[in-house]
């Protein structure tokens, strides 16, 4: 939804505290100030969009049924702070809009205004790539110089990214990462020659103001994407070992599984396919092994043991596949809260 476009409605009539509260997603929203705004000025909001956009919210408008008064204020009143958020962002830079929404909100409001308005931004350049495969990208990105690969790639999913960098060459994997973990704020100015470079198919900048981009977060995010051997190679020729150990810091991998708690392990363990644990285990060092047995039922880790015995001759490129889904199983039941990580030694656990 383009929030910059239009002005926050009304606020709606008050709540009827007796109605049931549900949980509205994004594309809720939009389809909720539609409807508050009424025809006319939905259709001048609609100028300011594509047509696979207006196509969306219409669709969205049409499904969404009856709000309780309390959803509708709540909604509006989300659309308006985003509004005034964008606009001390567009006119006066993100420190600038820190402080001013800071003294209206409050410092944690004020962040998650903050950041949901800078993603937008930094979502509207390079909005082809929402669509664009991995082999387009790697065909369009193959022969620019590293600094330009980081930078286009900081506005991709980190599973895209990944699947790119792994196609370079191991020194061009290298200094791209390198290139990555070192972004932090992009001028406009850069941003519009990398669209030039690119023959015009970015989207144009809207917004004077930096974009925060890249970063060591996201470069190990893109890393834990890559495949082990990629992996190794990108560690290995980064001259920056504080670098280098930053980013494995903040990023997980297989053997990193003896790092994590009884109760985690067997969480995961339990959605583990188990030809995946035997694959995973053929390459796996005697702690990660005692590990995983430790946290098995009796009957499932003799099973393992067994399978160990009488597999032979695996490629290790199906054993580091293994590692990486199980890998992926672990840090997606993070992401729902259902495991803990431990990253960098620094979290403290209670329980």
């Amino acid at each position: 939804m383009a929030e910059t476009a239009v002005a926050a409605a009304p606020p709606a009539a008050p709540p009827t505290r007796n109605q049931k509260t549900v949980e509205l997603s994004t594309a809720q929203k939009a389809a909720a100030v539609i409807i508050a705004l009424g025809a006319e000025k939905a259709s001048l909001l609609y100028k300011f969009m594509e047509d696979e956009e207006v196509e969306q919210l219409t669709l969205e408008v049409a499904r969404l049924g009856v709000l309780s008064t309390q959803q509708t204020e709540d909604v509006l009143n989300e659309f308006y702070q985003l509004c005034l958020t964008n606009k001390a962002v567009t006119e006066g830079g993100l420190e600038y809009a820190r402080a001013v929404l800071e003294k209206a909100y409050g410092e944690q409001a004020a962040a998650e205004l903050l950041g949901k308005v800078t993603k937008s931004l930094k979502n509207r350049e390079f909005a082809f790539m929402d669509k664009a495969d991995i082999k387009s990208l790697f065909s369009a990105l193959r022969s620019e110089r590293p600094q330009t690969i980081a930078l286009v790639l900081s506005y991709v999913d980190a599973d895209k990214a990944a699947g790119v960098v792994a196609q370079l060459d191991e020194k061009k994997q290298i200094q791209v990462v390198e290139s990555i973990a070192k972004l932090d704020s992009v001028s406009p100015a850069a941003i519009k020659i990398v669209e030039a470079e690119m023959h015009n198919r970015f989207s144009n900048i809207m917004t004077d103001t930096n974009i925060k981009v890249g970063g060591i977060d996201y470069v190990a995010d893109v890393m834990n994407n890559l495949d082990r051997t990629s992996e190794k190679n990108i560690f290995d020729g980064l001259a920056d070992q504080d670098l280098a150990d930053e980013i494995r810091k903040r990023m997980f991998v297989f053997e990193d599984i003896i790092t994590m708690d009884d109760r985690s392990v067997q969480r995961f363990v339990r959605d583990c396919d188990p030809r995946d644990l035997v694959l995973a285990l053929k390459a796996a060092n005697a702690e990660v092994a005692n590990k995983l047995f430790a946290n098995m039922s009796t009957r499932m880790a003799q099973s393992i043991k067994d399978d160990l015995e009488i597999t032979s001759n695996v490629r290790m490129k199906d054993v580091e596949e293994a590692q990486q889904r199980i890998v992926g199983i672990i840090r997606g039941l993070e992401e729902k809260g259902e495991i803990i990580i431990l990253k960098g030694g620094k979290d403290d656990i209670i329980a």
